[in-house]
């Protein structure tokens, strides 16, 4: 299954269909209320549009399902919202909002034509948006002699170059320094024969649990 997009920024683009004006908004919300505060600033700054249709997708979590909703907000049924949601989703993006502000320029569209406008609309603002992968990590760590924690340190950040990898930063405890770094879990024990080989065997690194963190989507999985 493919890994969820997310906006890195909000992004807005402009559509004209035979004079009608639509404004694609896409915002990055955490839940409904951000959403519908989100809704609710664009009715505000819009109140002479025609419309206001939208498509919400949120993320499921440990608190609550997956959300999926639209409005077609006096649109013909089935018009507006469901296709901007449905590029929402064919898009793979989650805890996103797309608000699509119409501006009525005297000719009608028609039901394919409302459709395709939508769609476009959308598309358009997904094509122009800046996005984020979401994919799970390990989190690895390693114990390290004060003595080598220079040598270490050096030698993890310079294997995380390159490779689907973040090195964080060291911290100390009372008898020794302990290296964290972000890794795909395809790559756990190539880190470990790295550690062994410049170490000389005397150090391991070992798994200390998951992250979900975000990477650029356009950048290849061996990178960060």
């Amino acid at each position: 299954m493919p890994e969820p997009l997310v906006l890195a920024a909000d992004v807005e683009t402009e559509l004209v269909e035979r004079r009608s004006r639509f404004l694609t908004r896409l915002h990055r919300v955490a839940d409904v209320e951000e959403a519908e505060a989100r809704i609710r600033t664009a009715r505000a700054e819009h109140p002479g549009a025609r419309h206001h249709c939208t498509a919400l997708v949120l993320a499921g979590t440990e608190d609550h399902a997956p959300v999926h909703r639209s409005s077609d907000d006096g649109e013909p049924s089935g018009t507006a919202g469901m296709p901007m949601l449905q590029s929402l989703l064919h898009a793979g993006l989650e805890d996103t909002l797309a608000i699509v502000i119409r501006y009525f320029g005297g000719v009608k569209l028609g039901a394919g034509g409302l459709l395709r406008a939508y769609t476009a609309g959308v598309e358009q603002a997904v094509a122009a948006a800046v996005l984020h992968r979401r994919t799970v990590m390990w989190e690895m760590r390693l114990e390290a002699p004060f003595s080598e924690a220079g040598i270490a340190e050096n030698a993890v950040r310079h294997w995380a170059e390159g490779r689907a990898a973040r090195a964080l930063a060291t911290e100390y405890t009372a008898r020794c320094a302990v290296l964290r770094v972000l890794v795909d879990p395809s790559l756990a024990e190539d880190l470990a024969q790295d550690v062994a080989a410049w170490s000389q065997g005397r150090l391991r690194p070992e798994r200390a649990g998951a992250r979900t963190v975000e990477v650029d989507h356009l950048s290849d999985r061996r990178t960060m």
